[in-house]
């Protein structure tokens, strides 16, 4: 089954994937991993956010998501936040595919702007196989070891 994937603006989410984003936000970062935090937190309304589907059924439940925070909200540069699996879907290719398709957009957006991510310590690798590098000494956030990681502009 293909994937179907959508970027959308706040203002273009339904009602019903707003809900479906939210769910999988908070069954992966606060039931899962056991994060208590405060998921809304005003950034959601600036951002893009790019959602996954199994089908082309874009009211189903996502089985990725992510978030693009535009330059003026981190340190100047485009952010990628929230990213997101669903756990049945882990392994499938979709964390790789979202990734690829959301440096493909922001590329686009903003061609010569670095791109910042805030990334759980274990994904290090992960992210380093699309182009980022480690830029910060290791931190908590929400209780979880973070590390900032920057991927420069195409050349």
């Amino acid at each position: 089954m293909a994937t179907t994937w959508q970027l959308f603006t706040f203002a273009e989410l339904t009602t019903a994937q707003l809900y479906a984003i939210l769910k999988l936000r908070q069954e992966v970062f606060v039931v899962e991993q056991q994060c208590v935090y405060q998921d809304c937190d005003g950034q959601d309304q600036n951002a893009l956010h790019l959602l996954g589907w199994d089908d082309s059924d874009t009211q189903s439940e996502p089985v990725a998501y992510l978030r693009i925070l535009p330059p003026q909200t981190r340190d100047g540069l485009p952010a990628i936040g929230r990213i997101v699996t669903r756990r049945d879907m882990r392994g499938k290719g979709h964390g790789k595919e979202m990734m690829t398709r959301c440096l493909h957009w922001i590329d686009g957006l903003y061609p010569k702007s670095a791109v910042a991510i805030s990334a759980q310590q274990y994904l290090v690798k992960f992210y380093k196989n699309f182009g980022f590098d480690i830029a910060s000494e290791g931190y908590e956030e929400d209780g979880i070891p973070h590390i900032q990681m920057i991927r420069n502009p195409l050349a």
